[in-house]
């Protein structure tokens, strides 16, 4: 399922390293490129003929408003929504309709949907550690990959409205690119 997107962080090294220092980083215990900033999430994009891969990784924080396990009614009611948000990508991003886009796969993961700590370079797991974070990945064929000229995240922002940035990591077929993008500035050209 990761096939194209394993090639991604090669590809967009540079950007990442060229990023990283204005980033104020948050994960002293990762130590990596990925910092965990509330506000600030990161975005790759991969089209390859037809196949369009979306992976978005936020801190917990910009989309259910907290970090901790859901223990409160409230808590599971917030986490229950923003994945069942969450599993709409095609209404989380804005593509041309002409494009016929159709979702092929889905992945979500994070401690919020039961699902067990990561497990850092080191082997350790960060249990218990005050960071959570959301990870999505989307496979979407396109019928027609010639009509996908730009990629809107208006609705993502919409939807999630404490996340204030994205870092765009995009290979598309005019080459690769990094954007940051803002609710103000949500449009990003393929």
């Amino acid at each position: 399922m990761r096939r194209l997107l394993l090639a991604l962080p090669f590809a967009v090294l540079p950007l990442a390293v060229a990023h990283a220092h204005d980033d104020h980083d948050h994960d002293h215990a990762h130590g990596s490129l990925a910092a965990h900033e509330h506000g600030a999430a990161r975005l790759n994009v991969v089209l390859d003929n037809t196949t369009l891969e979306l992976e978005l990784d936020s801190p917990a924080m910009n989309l259910v408003g907290f970090e901790h396990a859901a223990t409160s009614a409230a808590d599971k009611a917030k986490v229950a929504t923003v994945r069942a948000q969450l599993e709409k990508p095609l209404t989380l991003f804005g593509l041309n309709n002409a494009a016929s886009c159709s979702e092929t796969d889905q992945e979500l993961e994070s401690p919020l949907f039961g699902d067990k700590p990561a497990v850092d370079d080191d082997g350790d797991t960060h249990e218990g550690h005050e960071h959570s974070d959301i990870h999505a990945h989307y496979q979407l064929a396109c019928a027609t990959p010639d009509a996908l000229k730009r990629l809107d995240l208006s609705p993502l922002f919409k939807a999630f409205p404490a996340t204030r940035k994205i870092q765009v990591q995009l290979i598309g077929p005019n080459g690769q690119q990094g954007v940051e993008a803002t609710p103000a500035n949500a449009t990003i050209n393929f």
